[in-house]
């Protein structure tokens, strides 16, 4: 029998489950004719019924609505719509195209999917994606509990969820490499390594197609879909079970203590520029969803990506908040990196404003308190906002600790001043908010740019695998390759390099803030010098399991970092202490090489940080040296108790970091500290000793 049609209802938006049926929901302010679309199967060449939308009776103010009895999840669907074909006036309707629900929890995509299927004028209803009814409450969360862990003791791995486990050396069965039931397999791994939050890339439904041709999108910042997760990712061949995988994996992730924050783009989607194809907004309401410019014809392009979601007109703000809020309430994410969110701050015309609607809705949203808000605060055309990003509650990534520390280790002069606020909290960038430490999101390396091995590698980018003549990708990368360009069996320059990745990860992790480092830094990963892998879904992304056994020692350094940094402070229990509060209650010393006399001169190349924890009844001495020869440095004079050497990056493994509780003990009055190193000392008040 055939289903009936019913007016059905404008909320809520999207495919809900109810009363036996399905109610379908959809915001067109300037559409004429809408139809839904059904279907049975996902490379259908026409679909199995059509239910025309009458606009007198399945239209409230702009929404689209009709219920369906007799549906059920798993049900595929899209909308066909017409209206105004006047792409000069911003009016880009095109009746052939099958679109995607924006409020759509599942998508399938076709064997033959095809991206110029829907570039290109007439049908494209057997090539197309289709959208896939969910029902969120089909799921058993069990106990499930966020770790909820302050970000005082938060350590961010920034990882890609198939990059993770595709290669052969992950082990794993084929139909798990690569995907949310693969990483699931490797938590033991995280928990070893020590970090407490994995940050991953993007993981809403992604154009795969969005790429050079012959290549793929790899990185997955080309989206379509804000609430289903993307279907190459799981092991599933069921619509269904993708989203049930996803949230077996959060909920395994959980119970080993990890938090899941989700890399999220509300910048720009897949659909590109005036040439790009039709999928999903810009079939359904062009002006509402896009930036446009020159009366409407061209789109805007702060994203560097062909178009810019025009993230502060009401409804797409609603979208953006109702994705947020679903993610976290049916899926149990725990926070959210905002690709390039200075776009979130611009208005309709594309000027900044200082009170961003979306920006506050967000905040303000009590479903949202308590989750990680972090701003990645710039965009593709200019505006750069770390340090003055609108709001309480959002981090930063911190693109000046990025370049001031890549600075500093490659012995750049003038920099001994920055890397001195940087290790501290970035004062002098957020001293002014009166914001805790932890707005400072740290970094090194991240998915965009030199993995850390390349880093103390390669001068010059080595992008030409990416099929663009080596244009793509950032040319100011701060990098010093040691001495050679490239893989070398030179042993003097391999140490050196040894060195500098540890210098890095340390100072990252040792940093005050919230460190986050790259997935396969910790095994010394390369990219063989392409800092733009984003079409890159082969070897020289994948993680390289049999790197593990290649660099042991750096994993250990990691670890037994990391296992220090996550563990209770009693110094930082203060909720929402400010960089500057820290810092004026702090018993705190600049040194030199000698004691109490810092060098900040341009021509400096080292710095020494001590410090006492009051609570924790302890000293330390941090010291950082760019420089190419060795210095001695001067100690503070402790009484009833001994510096012990805790980290020397200049050692060989295992001298390089000691367990805590084994640091051995420094003899004399000074520290000899070999050429770019960092030495972390400690001493314990009133600690005695036994021979």
């Amino acid at each position: 029998m055939r289903p009936t049609n019913r007016a059905g209802s404008s909320s809520p938006l999207g495919a809900t489950v109810a009363d036996g049926g399905v109610n379908f929901s959809l915001y067109s302010r300037t559409a004429t004719r809408v139809e839904l679309l059904l279907f049975d199967h996902q490379d259908d060449v026409a679909p199995a019924q059509v239910v025309p939308l009458d606009p007198s009776r399945n239209r409230t103010y702009h929404y689209w609505h009709t219920f369906v009895p007799g549906l059920s999840p798993g049900q595929l669907y899209g909308y066909r719509i017409d209206g105004p074909q006047k792409p000069t006036d911003g009016l880009r309707f095109d009746a052939n195209k099958v679109l995607l629900d924006p409020y759509g929890r599942g998508v399938s995509v076709p064997d033959g999917y095809s991206r110029d299927a829907a570039s290109m004028p007439g049908d494209n209803t057997a090539t197309s994606m289709k959208s896939v009814v969910i029902d969120p409450s089909a799921y058993d969360w069990e106990d499930d509990q966020s770790p909820n862990r302050p970000a005082s003791q938060t350590i961010i791995y920034e990882m890609h969820v198939r990059g993770f486990t595709r290669h052969p050396s992950s082990e794993l069965d084929s139909s798990k490499r690569g995907t949310y039931a693969g990483l699931i397999e490797k938590i033991p791994y995280l928990q070893q390594l020590g970090i407490t939050a994995i940050e991953l890339l993007p993981v809403f439904q992604f154009d795969v197609q969005d790429a050079p041709k012959g290549k793929i999108n790899y990185w997955g910042y080309a989206p379509i879909s804000f609430f289903a997760p993307h279907t190459n990712y799981s092991s599933c061949q069921d619509p269904l079970g993708v989203v049930n995988e996803f949230r077996d994996m959060v909920k395994a992730l959980h119970r080993a203590g990890i938090e899941v924050i989700l890399d999220v783009v509300f910048n720009h989607t897949a659909e590109g520029n005036e040439d790009g194809p039709t999928l999903c907004f810009r079939g359904i309401d062009n002006p509402t969803y896009y930036m446009l410019e020159d009366r409407g014809q061209r789109y805007a392009n702060y994203s560097g990506c062909g178009n810019t979601l025009n993230t502060n007109h009401p409804i797409v703000r609603r979208l953006i908040v109702d994705s947020l809020r679903y993610w976290v309430e049916e899926m149990h994410v725990d926070g959210f990196r905002f690709d390039l969110a200075s776009i979130l701050s611009r208005d309709g015309s594309g000027k900044p404003q200082p009170n961003p609607p979306v920006l506050w809705d967000i905040e303000s949203d009590p479903v949202l308190a308590g989750t990680k808000l972090i701003a990645e605060a710039w965009d593709a055309a200019g505006l750069y906002q770390v340090g003055s990003f609108v709001g309480d509650a959002w981090r930063e990534w911190n693109g000046r600790f990025r370049d001031d520390v890549r600075d500093f280790f490659r012995g750049q002069p003038g920099t001994v001043p920055r890397i001195a606020d940087r290790i501290v909290g970035s004062p002098q960038i957020y001293g002014h908010k009166e914001r805790e430490v932890e707005q400072s999101l740290n970094f090194v390396t991240c998915h965009d740019g030199f993995t850390l091995n390349d880093l103390v590698s390669y001068n010059e980018k080595q992008n030409q695998d990416n099929g663009e003549d080596n244009r793509d990708g950032d040319n100011n990368n701060r990098s010093w390759n040691c001495g050679a360009e490239g893989p070398t069996e030179d042993p003097s320059i391999n140490k050196i390099r040894d060195r500098q990745v540890k210098n890095f990860l340390a100072t990252t992790l040792l940093s005050l803030g919230v460190p986050m480092i790259r997935m396969g830094d910790e095994i010394r990963h390369t990219q063989r010098g392409n800092n733009n892998a984003y079409c890159q879904d082969n070897e020289l992304s994948w993680f390289d399991w049999t790197n593990l056994q290649r660099h042991p020692e750096l994993h250990r350094f990691v670890s037994l970092i990391c296992a220090r940094r996550s563990q209770r402070n009693p110094d930082h229990e203060r909720q929402r202490c400010s960089v500057n509060q820290m810092l004026r209650d702090a018993k705190k010393t600049w040194h030199g090489i000698r004691l109490d006399q810092p060098d900040w001169s341009d021509s400096s190349h080292c710095i020494a940080f001590g410090g006492e924890l009051p609570r924790a009844k302890m000293q330390f001495h941090f010291i950082l040296s760019a420089y190419w020869e060795p210095l001695q440095f001067a100690l503070p004079q402790l009484f009833g108790s001994h510096w012990r050497r805790w980290i020397d990056t200049a050692l060989d493994s295992p001298e390089d970091i000691t367990p805590w509780d084994e640091a051995p003990i420094v003899d004399g009055d000074s520290y000899h500290v070999a050429d770019r190193s960092v030495v972390m000392l400690y001493a314990i008040k009133h600690e005695t000793t036994h021979n």
